[in-house]
């Protein structure tokens, strides 16, 4: 199912209804995370990562219109709005129910970021202090040892983004893994891996030379931590909010 911008907008309106809430409050941690994979699967391709790409909502900061309560969601979702671009979906009830729980879930987590980003300040942060164009590339700009950064807010949650410059080791995604070998003369190569299999691996060296190797050919080779480092001691909790906030607004080009 793909919500609609015109659904959207009444769905996730009513999550700062008032008083407690009945199937969010019921919600297990494997219903929020389900709920969330329906609706990164589903509908953050239009609305965005963090439901903000709608005039007027920011899921992420809790930011609605009007009031439903989550019965009222879980059956807008089900059985659609009459009239409206909203059509039935073929989602269950239970499934209904665990989107309006990770919903909630968001939106009760609008402080996750610690303080209100700007994106000017983040790209000269970025660019400067950060010295991030040194691994990776964004608006056409900086190197590609590192994840090409351009259109990352349409992919990342803001919890997500700014999960990565304070702990970068936490979560790599599988393609952003990087990977070490040792040749059978003693020679080190490691770099960011583009792909392996049982008998050979092509990874991007420090250089952004493609490496190939056979692995029977190698001394050793596995999978290394992350190089990216950690800001939490080299940038202040206002500089991160900046950054983060610039990746955030890195869609890259317009779709026509």
């Amino acid at each position: 199912m793909r919500l609609t911008t015109a659904v959207f907008l009444t769905l996730v309106a009513g999550l700062v209804a008032a008083g407690s809430p009945v199937s969010a409050q019921h919600a297990t941690a494997f219903d929020i995370e389900d709920g969330g994979r329906v609706f990164q699967t589903s509908c953050a391709t239009c609305h965005g990562p963090d439901g903000d790409q709608v005039a007027g909502i920011d899921l992420g900061r809790g930011q609605f219109r009007r009031t439903l309560s989550d019965e009222e969601l879980a059956r807008i979702i089900t059985n659609g709005i009459p009239n409206t671009p909203m059509p039935a979906t073929r989602m269950s009830e239970v499934q209904a129910a665990r989107v309006v729980a990770y919903l909630r879930s968001t939106a009760s987590s609008a402080s996750a970021v610690s303080a209100t980003g700007d994106v000017a300040r983040g790209k000269a942060v970025f660019e400067n202090q950060g010295a991030c164009l040194s691994c990776h590339r964004a608006e056409g700009r900086g190197s590609r040892l590192g994840p090409d950064l351009s259109a990352i807010g349409r992919v990342r949650r803001t919890v997500e983004l700014e999960q990565s410059v304070l702990d970068p080791g936490a979560d790599v995604q599988p393609t952003n893994r990087f990977y070490g070998v040792v040749t059978a003369d003693g020679r080190r190569v490691t770099g960011r891996l583009l792909n392996h299999d049982t008998y050979t691996v092509q990874i991007l060296d420090a250089d952004e030379r493609l490496r190939s190797f056979v692995k029977a050919e190698l001394r050793e080779h596995g999978f290394i931590a992350s190089p990216m480092p950690s800001y939490r001691d080299r940038l202040d909790a206002q500089a991160v909010a900046d950054v983060v906030s610039y990746l955030v607004s890195l869609k890259g080009p317009a779709t026509p």
